[in-house]
C-alpha cells in the first residue's frame, strides 16, 4: 500500500508521522520497552498534543527478535494470532549511544541519538535497518489509521517468499497484498498468502498479523521494503539463522512444524476430474485401466459431484451414480487403493443439513443474526462457523460417518471467499478472520482425521491456508491453466511457499482449466511425480493416459515407478520437512546460498538435498538449466557433466534434467509399484561422484519411522572405499556411479558397477558384479 506520491509528497488525503527517537526505555522481565514520540521533543512542552509510539522488543526463540509496535493500545482484542508467542531469553545491554537487545547470535542496536536508527545483526554483520522514516503512523481520510515499518533494501539485496505466488520469484519491485483471493494461478492474487519473506541479506520478516498486509518491495521507495496494516499494531518478527535454511527453519519451528503424512500420499492420485460425467462404471474402467497398463496408482480422488447438485456439501453419495457407495469403496480398497472425497466449508441451501446448522447457529450470520447467505458457488449457501466449538463437533460428525463408509483423505477446498461483513459465533473480528479462517477449517478437518486415524496417518488437500497451516498437510497448487506458461508460474509458486515452511505440495498435473495437449500433459507428468505429492487432476476432462496417446502411458508409468523407487530417499526429506521446515521441493538458493546465480532460478530445483530437476516447459524438448559446481551425475543415464556453468540440452519425454549432487548418496528402494513399503528391506545405497578424501551419508527410515538405519560411505582412494551401515537394514547394495565405471539402463533401472575393494564397518554390504 502506497502511502507518498513521489520522493516527497503525500498521495491526497494521508497525514504521516514518523518516529523521531528514543524518550525512555526500560527493561521489564524479558521485554525492551521503548518510548518512542512520533515528533522531535527539544522541550517538556513537546511532550504534549502528539503521538507516542510503545515499541516493545522480546524474544519469542532463539535467533528470533519481536517488535511490536503500538499506538492506542485500549482497543478490545477480537481476533486471533497468527502465532502465540511467549518471551524467552531477552539480553538487553546499554551504552551511551545505544541499547543493544540479544537473542541467541541475533541483535537488534537502537541508536539513543536524535534521529530513529535500528539496525539488526547477526554474530555482527549488518543484516537490515530501520532508519529515518521507517516508523510510520499514518491516517488516510475515510479510511482510517495505519502503521508501517520500513528496512533499507541493499543494491544486491533479493526479497523471496510471501506464500504461493505465481508472480515472478524474485519480489522485488512487486506490491503484494497478504489477501486470500480465490483468482486463479495466473494473476498477482493468490490462495495461500503468507506475511513471510526471506532476504538474500540473510535474515527473514514474518508479520504477525492476521488482517491485511501490505508490502512495497522497492515499489513505492526503491531502496526500501515495507510492510503495512490497518490499525493501531504492527507486530513483527526478525529471523537470523546461520543461512537460509536456518532461517526457514527456525521460521517454521516459530509457527509450527510440518506434520509427516502417510508414506502411501506419496504415490500417484487419479481423480474423476471436476465437471466431467462419472459413475461407477467410469471409476473402475479408469482403476482397471491403470492396472492393465501396469501404472502404479495409490489413491483414487472423487471430485464435487460424487454429491447431487445444488447440494454442496451435505456429504451424501449421489445415489443416481453410486447407489451402493459402501460396496464400491469396498471392492477399490480391495484393488489396493486408498480413497479421497472433495469437501468444503460452505452448505447449500438444498442441502440437507442447512436447517439444522441454521437453528443451532452452526453458520456466519449477518450482523442483524440471519444466515449470512450468498449464491456464488453454490445456491443459497451459508459458511461453517469454526470459531463454534459445536459446529466443528457436527461438521466432523458427517466427516466420521464418510471415514465409516471407507474414506481416507479429504480435499478441503475453498476457504478464500470468506465474507468480511459476517459475524462469528465468538465475537471475532470478520476482517481479521478472512485469512484466519482456512486455519481453523484445514485444522478442525485435519485433526478429526488424526482422531480417528491416528497420528501420522491423517492428509488433507487443501487449497487455501494463511501461516501455521503447513501444520495441516497437502498442499496443492490451485486452479491453473493447461499450459507450458502455467506449469512455469506453478513451480515458482511451489518454490516461494516452500520458502514459507510449506514441506509438502503439490499441483493438478497437465493443469486444471482446459484440455493439455500430449507434450504438455507428458512433461507435467515429469514435474508432478517429482514432486512431494502427486495427483491427475482437470477441470472438464479426463486425466488418464491413454486418453493422450500411447506414449503418455509409458512415461506415466515409468515416472510412476521410478519415484516408488526413490521413496527411501523421498521419505528420508520427508522425515526431514516434518523436523525443520525445510521443503521437499527446493529453491536452488536453499541448500547453495554461495552461488550467486541461484538467487534467480526459478525453472529448477532440488528433490530434497540431493537431486536436482529442471522440468522441461516446451513442445521441442529443448532444456536450460544451471549446475552449480562439481561433477554432477544424471539420474537416468550416468552422464556426468561439471558444474558452474550452464547448460543447454534436448530430451525425449522418456528423460529431462534430473542430476544427483557430487559427493552424494540416493538410496533406492526395492519395489516400484507402491509407495509404501519396507524402505529397510534390499535397499540399494547409490553413491555418485564421490571423490577422494570426501565422504556422503544418508540416513533412512521405514515407512511408520519405528526403525531407522544409517548408512556413511568414505573414499580412501580410486579404488577403495568405507563403508558403515548401522541400523535394521536388510540385504543392502552399495554401487558407485563414477565416469568411467557405472551405467545406468533408464529403460529397466538396472545398474552395474567394477568391482571395489571395500572396509565395512557395522554390516557387511553386499553389492552387484562381486563387489565386497
Amino acid at each position: 500500500m502506497k502511502f507518498t506520491d513521489g520522493n516527497w509528497m503525500f498521495l491526497e488525503g494521508v497525514t504521516a508521522r514518523y518516529a523521531s527517537r528514543i524518550y525512555s526505555w526500560k527493561q521489564v522481565g524479558n521485554e525492551l520497552i521503548l518510548l518512542v514520540p512520533a515528533k522531535q521533543v527539544h522541550h517538556r512542552g513537546d511532550t504534549l498534543d502528539g503521538p507516542l509510539l510503545t515499541i516493545t522488543v522480546s524474544a519469542p526463540a532463539p535467533n528470533v527478535l519481536r517488535v511490536k509496535i503500538s499506538h492506542f493500545e485500549g482497543e478490545l482484542k477480537n481476533f486471533p494470532d497468527l502465532c502465540e508467542m511467549e518471551s524467552g531469553d531477552l539480553r538487553v545491554r546499554a551504552s551511551e549511544d545505544s541499547i543493544i537487545a540479544e537473542s541467541g547470535d541475533l541483535s537488534v542496536r537502537f541508536s539513543l541519538g536524535d534521529q530513529w536508527h535500528a539496525d539488526f545483526l547477526f554474530r555482527d554483520q549488518l543484516l537490515c535497518t530501520s532508519g529515518e522514516r521507517s516508523v510510520g503512523l499514518i491516517n488516510i481520510d475515510g479510511k482510517g489509521k495505519f502503521l508501517h515499518e520500513q528496512f533499507t533494501l541493499r543494491p544486491d539485496e533479493k526479497i523471496y517468499g510471501l506464500g504461493e505466488r505465481f508472480t515472478p520469484f524474485v519480489k522485488n519491485g512487486q506490491v503484494v497484498d497478504i489477501w486470500n483471493k480465490d483468482g486463479g494461478a495466473s494473476s498477482e492474487q493468490a490462495y495461500k498468502n503468507i506475511p513471510f519473506f526471506l532476504s538474500s541479506r540473510g535474515y527473514g520478516v514474518f508479520v504477525n498479523d492476521s488482517g491485511p498486509v501490505s508490502l512495497e518491495i522497492g515499489s513505492e521507495k526503491t531502496s526500501k521494503v515495507q510492510w503495512s496494516v490497518p490499525g493501531n499494531i504492527l507486530d513483527y518478527c526478525v529471523i537470523g539463522g546461520e543461512n537460509p535454511k536456518e532461517i526457514v527453519s527456525n521460521y517454521g519451528c516459530l509457527t509450527g512444524l510440518p506434520t509427516l503424512p502417510p508414506a502411501w500420499t506419496f504415490g500417484l492420485w487419479l481423480s474423476t476430474s471436476f465437471t466431467t460425467d462419472y459413475d461407477e462404471d467410469t471409476v473402475t474402467h479408469f482403476v482397471d485401466g491403470m492396472k492393465q497398463r501396469d501404472i502404479p496408482l495409490s489413491v483414487f480422488h472423487f471430485d464435487c459431484f460424487w454429491m447431487k447438485a445444488f447440494h454442496w456439501c451435505d456429504f451424501q453419495w449421489d445415489e443416481t451414480f453410486f447407489p451402493d457407495p459402501v460396496g464400491f469403496l469396498g471392492r477399490l480398497k480391495q484393488k489396493g487403493l486408498k480413497i479421497s472425497v472433495w469437501i468444503n466449508s460452505y452448505i447449500a441451501q438444498a442441502s440437507q443439513l442447512f436447517e439444522a446448522a441454521k437453528q443451532n447457529g452452526y453458520l456466519l450470520k449477518t450482523p442483524s443474526g440471519g444466515v449470512w447467505q450468498t449464491d456464488q458457488w453454490q445456491a443459497g449457501m451459508g459458511i461453517v462457523d469454526f470459531t463454534n466449538p459445536e459446529a466443528r463437533s457436527w461438521f466432523c460428525e458427517s466427516l466420521n460417518r464418510l471415514m465409516d463408509e471407507g474414506v481416507d483423505a479429504f480435499k478441503t477446498d475453498f476457504g478464500e471467499r470468506i465474507p468480511t461483513d459476517a459475524c462469528y459465533f465468538d465475537g471475532s473480528d470478520p476482517v481479521k478472520m478472512h485469512n484466519y479462517y482456512p486455519y481453523i477449517y484445514n485444522k478442525t478437518v485435519f485433526e478429526c482425521l488424526e482422531k480417528r486415524k491416528g497420528h501420522g496417518k491423517a492428509v488433507v488437500f487443501a487449497r487455501s491456508a494463511t501461516a501455521g497451516c503447513q501444520k495441516f498437510p497437502v498442499h496443492w497448487g490451485g486452479d491453473c491453466l493447461s499450459n507450458f506458461e502455467a506449469m512455469a508460474e506453478t513451480l515458482r509458486a511451489g518454490l516461494s511457499l516452500g520458502l514459507c515452511g510449506f514441506g509438502f505440495w503439490s499441483h493438478d498435473i497437465g493443469g486444471f482449466e482446459g484440455n493439455p495437449d500430449p507434450a504438455v500433459y507428458k512433461r507435467w507428468i515429469q514435474f508432478g511425480l517429482l514432486s512431494s505429492h502427486s495427483r491427475l487432476h482437470g477441470s472438464g476432462s479426463y486425466r488418464v493416459p491413454w486418453n493422450f496417446d500411447e506414449e503418455a502411458v509409458d512415461v506415466l508409468r515409468f515416472f510412476t515407478k521410478l519415484k516408488c523407487r526413490l521413496m527411501p530417499t523421498l521419505w528420508s526429506a520427508a522425515k526431514e520437512a516434518s523436523e525443520s521446515a525445510l521443503p521437499m521441493l527446493r529453491a536452488m538458493l536453499l541448500e547453495f546460498p554461495d552461488d550467486p546465480i541461484t538467487h534467480y532460478l526459478d525453472m529448477q530445483y532440488m528433490l530434497g538435498g540431493q537431486i536436482l530437476v529442471a522440468p522441461v516447459m516446451n513442445r521441442d524438448g529443448a532444456a536450460s538449466y544451471y549446475l552449480p559446481t562439481g561433477k554432477w551425475t544424471h539420474l537416468l543415464d550416468d552422464r556426468q557433466l561439471d558444474g558452474s556453468r550452464w547448460v543447454q540440452e534436448s530430451y525425449g519425454f522418456e528423460s529431462l534434467p534430473i542430476w544427483v549432487r557430487p559427493n552424494s548418496v540416493v538410496v533406492f528402494g526395492s519395489q516400484d509399484h507402491q509407495p509404501d513399503y519396507d524402505y529397510l528391506d534390499s535397499t540399494e545405497f547409490h553413491v555418485y561422484g564421490l571423490e577422494v578424501g570426501k565422504s556422503c551419508a544418508a540416513k533412512i527410515y521405514n515407512a511408520d519411522c519405528t526403525q531407522a538405519a544409517e548408512f556413511s560411505c568414505e573414499r580412501i582412494s580410486s579404488s577403495e572405499y568405507k563403508i558403515l551401515v548401522s541400523g535394521q537394514v536388510k540385504t543392502p547394495k552399495a554401487i558407485f556411479h563414477t565416469p568411467e565405471e557405472s551405467h545406468l539402463d533408464p529403460k529397466n533401472q538396472a545398474r552395474q558397477s567394477k568391482p571395489f575393494l571395500l572396509r565395512c564397518g557395522a554390516q557387511e554390504i553386499v553389492a552387484p558384479d562381486g563387489l565386497g
